[in-house]
């Protein structure tokens, strides 16, 4: 259970890399990376609905 607890952490990071990414190219040479940007929406996301059903899936074994 930990190594997903770390994945879900990974999301995050990823993000922050993506955003880097999309300021890095606005600043350098003046354009939007939307793609990068949606893969930073989309980890942030997906750790959101990492975190939500790690908690769903212990408390249903802390329930038995």
């Amino acid at each position: 259970m930990k190594l997903a607890k770390f994945f879900q952490y990974a999301y995050l990071t990823f993000a922050a890399l993506f955003l880097y990414d999309v300021f890095n190219k606005y600043i350098t040479q003046g354009d939007i990376a939307y793609v990068s940007l949606l893969f930073a929406a989309l980890a942030v996301f997906m750790f959101f609905f990492r975190r939500k059903f790690r908690k769903k899936y212990e408390n249903k074994d802390n329930s038995k």
